[in-house]
């Protein structure tokens, strides 16, 4: 077959596609790079080198070797160790057996289940604290309730408070995980160990758990991280029992003027232990080898009535106990109250009150959580071009980077970016900029790995269709290949959202009056006694986080967000 000739001075194919790594997607990778270093690396670096100033601005390892000395501050390293182990380890208890029964018996109602549980997992975990004051605190509800019976329980207060409500709050991530490995495990090796004789419990114990573990210690790290990053269920529910993440934010904020060089210390050290906690577990996955086939994924099991009954059961006692503070914010918000004090009856008085004296903050939050978004799915959209179509070793370099915040605590990112922008040649602090810049540096994670798993299941053979055409790169990624991957980007950018409108750790460091959002208010009314207030606000950000999860849900349709 003869060759088509090539007009004159036109550029074939190829020659288009080799030009395309030095156009568009060259200044796509300059630009990633320039805010990576500006966003990420500059005030990561900043906060490492600030931990090492004295008092006097000279170079020291005293506050290094305060931490070790000093019972106050290394105590709170191990408190944070224990309340997340713990935490962890009452999540894996409630998500496991949970994720098994619904993945394996055709029990009723399994849709309404998992919307409960996700909503759980979405709303901010301070919401969940704050609910369980007005439940289980000194006065709370139940605690009244239970008192007046003749039997004396123990407040919500204190670690055991924080390790109930860490458990309820972040078990989704067990239960969504394990699901997910177990509607895929190969039911072969289940059967051959039957055969052999092997009993039901043995057998879940010595052959399912162990295949599924490296999506088990996947979500067990994700509860982990959580946990040991979370500030307001401390702060909430501590009572004075302190963690890192409230340690390093009294020690920069405090009102004697505050200590940042102690404070970046005890960032630095939140940073490096959430690190080796990564590592270590993707270490002990990688020493085995956990391949399937996959190619006899299990039948759910048909119950009789009564086994259906009881499983149904059992499953949702969970379910509505983790769903509980949603339901406890959306009830106190209509409760009628004089000031701080609540009377019998409902009213809109709290909605009134906070639509009078705090819509600022509702503006706040919805107009810096949607340019965050809107800059998310852009930079998300083109940051995963770059890690799947262009793969070198500078794009490696990006998947690194942009993927630190994910594990960094939000009052470490919040501490960092004031460290580096609180002096010229940029000064951000005090802003709405820096705020954005914080939700977009912590949330586009979400953004850019829905972005590459859908761009992975696109044919490269579209685009260069349209480059051969003669469409300038740019436009072929805007007008051909960016519709394409719109779809199954969303669903990852709502989370984004979600996230984004429940922020508070990093949110608390980086405001000031005029720019406070609807979680910081919230944070404030509660610890005022403005209850009322607050949970007409929550049920404001509960709302929101119900729609935005449903809409996820019938964008991903069967590839993402099953409900």
């Amino acid at each position: 077959m003869l060759a088509r000739p090539n007009p004159a001075g036109a550029p074939t194919v190829k020659q288009r596609l080799l030009l395309t790594r030095w156009d568009f997607w060259t200044f796509v990778t300059f630009c990633v790079y320039i805010f990576m270093l500006a966003f990420i690396v500059y005030p990561l670096v900043s906060l490492f080198f600030n931990s090492f100033v004295s008092k006097d601005g000279g170079f020291t390892l005293q506050n290094y070797l305060n931490f070790f000395k000093v019972k106050y501050y290394h105590q709170a390293l191990l408190n944070s160790f224990l309340v997340s182990s713990l935490a962890t380890v009452l999540a894996i208890l409630i998500g496991t057996p949970l994720a098994y029964i619904a993945t394996r018996y055709d029990i009723k109602f399994k849709g309404l289940m998992r919307l409960m549980v996700i909503m759980s997992l979405l709303s901010p975990p301070f919401i969940g604290a704050y609910s369980w004051i007005l439940l289980m605190g000194n006065n709370g509800f139940i605690t009244k309730f239970i008192r007046e019976l003749g039997i004396q329980i123990p407040s919500i207060y204190g670690w055991h408070g924080i390790v109930i409500v860490f458990a309820l709050q972040f078990y989704p991530h067990i239960f969504l995980y394990v699901s997910g490995a177990l509607k895929t495990i190969d039911t072969s090796l289940e059967e051959a160990s039957e055969s052999l004789g092997m009993t039901a419990w043995r057998r879940l114990r010595t052959v399912t758990l162990p295949l599924i573990f490296p999506t088990l210690s996947a979500g067990a790290l994700m509860v982990f991280m959580a946990s040991f990053a979370d500030f307001g269920t401390p702060m909430l529910l501590g009572q004075g029992y302190k963690v890192l993440p409230i340690l390093a934010y009294e020690q920069f904020v405090s009102e004697m003027g505050g200590n940042p060089a102690m404070a970046s210390t005890l960032s630095v050290i939140m940073i490096f232990f959430s690190t080796i906690i990564l590592f270590s577990q993707r270490y002990f996955v990688s020493r085995k080898n956990y391949s399937m086939t996959g190619m006899r994924t299990p039948v759910v099991k048909k119950l009789k009535p009564m086994p259906k009954v009881l499983l149904t059961v059992l499953v949702f006692i969970p379910a509505s106990i983790s769903i509980l503070p949603q339901l406890t914010v959306l009830v106190t918000s209509f409760l009628a109250k004089s000031g701080p004090v609540f009377h019998r009856g409902f009213s809109l008085d709290s909605y009134k009150e906070i639509f009078f004296r705090v819509p600022k903050a509702i503006l706040n939050t919805y107009s810096y959580s949607v340019l965050s978004i809107i800059i998310m799915v852009i930079a998300g959209m083109l940051i995963a071009y770059l890690l799947v179509r262009r793969k070198n070793k500078l794009t490696a370099f990006i998947d690194g980077i942009v993927m630190i915040p994910y594990i960094m605590p939000g009052t470490v990112l919040g501490i960092s970016l004031i460290i580096a922008f609180n002096k010229p040649p940029i000064v951000l602090t005090g802003t709405w900029v820096i705020l954005v810049i914080a939700y977009v540096v912590r949330k586009i994670p979400y953004t850019i790995r829905s972005s590459t798993a859908v761009l992975h299941q696109l044919d490269r053979s579209v685009e260069e269709a349209s480059v051969s055409l003669g469409v300038p790169p740019m436009k072929t990624f805007f007008k051909t290949t960016g519709r394409l991957m719109a779809p199954g980007v969303m669903s990852g950018a709502i989370l984004s959202w979600i996230t984004t409108i429940n922020e508070l750790s990093s949110t608390l460091v980086l405001y000031y009056g005029a720019t406070a959002t609807i979680s910081v208010t919230i944070y404030s009314e509660v610890f005022t006694s403005n209850y009322g207030t607050g949970a007409a606000l929550a049920s404001i950000l509960t709302l929101t986080t119900l729609v935005s999860l449903l809409i996820a849900n019938k964008l991903s349709g069967s590839r993402g967000l099953s409900l």
